[in-house]
């Protein structure tokens, strides 16, 4: 089901800019109860893309209402919000582009989260860099073309998740997921200030380390650095938090941090 713009309809216009540029961003939250985990937080994130992309949008609450009302028809599964710049002329600029575009779609909740919460997932890598860019970096704008090449790749491997590194070789994500690993108590991320996206996910589990036992640091670390940990974790707003298993020949059985993560995630609000 697809709302456009306060519509149920699924067609988009070819002039809008998300077909036409990728201009815009998107987030997708998890539905539960038939309400959105995490709304403030995935409204948040938008905002702060709006801002960083220059898109004029302002109908903040009328969006979520609508989101409320998609989350509420579905009951359980996942909700997906794209706000793009809207309709414009043939060139990049953007300037006659006054009304942007709000697109809300919902689908089924994917069905193999559970069995990777029970054995855990198994990573491969990815040949597949992603770019350094400090401008974009953290957003989840409507530019995917690396995650689908990543993803294309990932389908003809023996594996659940892919890890992936920047342009310079540093760890940054997997494919759909941020990326989590302790050694003792200290628990590291990749800093995601020149690629990656900054996950709602990953922002609520660095704020449940930051009053914890645990201590959390960002890092810019080779994937070398896997090798030393004790556990290795996974997140989204959808799973929302994984135990890996297995990276090649390194195997983690480990589920200290999961466990004590995992209750939190799920009852994020």
């Amino acid at each position: 089901m697809f709302l456009i713009n306060g519509s149920e309809q699924n067609t988009l216009a070819v002039s809008d800019r998300a077909t036409q540029f990728g201009d815009g961003s998107f987030t997708t939250a998890r539905i539960v109860g038939g309400q959105v985990k995490q709304m403030t937080a995935h409204i948040g994130r938008l905002q702060q893309a709006c801002e960083r992309l220059a898109i004029p949008f302002s109908d903040w609450s009328i969006l979520e209402q609508e989101m409320s009302v998609m989350a509420a028809r579905q009951r359980e599964g996942v909700l997906k919000t794209i706000i793009s710049r809207g309709q414009g002329g043939r060139g990049y600029s953007g300037s006659g582009c006054v009304q942007p575009t709000r697109i809300i779609s919902t689908s089924e909740a994917p069905s193999h989260y559970a069995r990777w919460k029970a054995s855990g997932a198994i990573l491969t890598l990815s040949p597949v860099p992603l770019g350094r860019n400090p401008y974009l970096a953290g957003l989840k704008h409507l530019n995917r073309l690396e995650q689908v090449l990543i993803r294309s790749h990932l389908e003809q491997m023996d594996a659940d998740e892919a890890l992936v590194l920047d342009s310079d070789g540093w760890l940054t994500e997997c494919c759909a997921a941020n990326l989590f690993w302790r050694c003792g108590q200290d628990v590291y991320t990749p800093r995601l200030d020149h690629a990656g996206v900054n996950g709602v996910m990953r922002q609520f589990i660095m704020a449940q380390l930051a009053h914890s036992p645990y201590r959390v640091v960002e890092v810019m670390a080779p994937l070398s650095a896997l090798a030393q940990a004790d556990e290795v974790l996974m997140c989204n707003a959808l799973m929302p938090v994984i135990p890996v298993q297995r990276f090649g020949d390194q195997q983690w059985s480990a589920r200290e941090l999961y466990q004590f993560l995992a209750p939190l995630c799920e009852s994020s609000d």
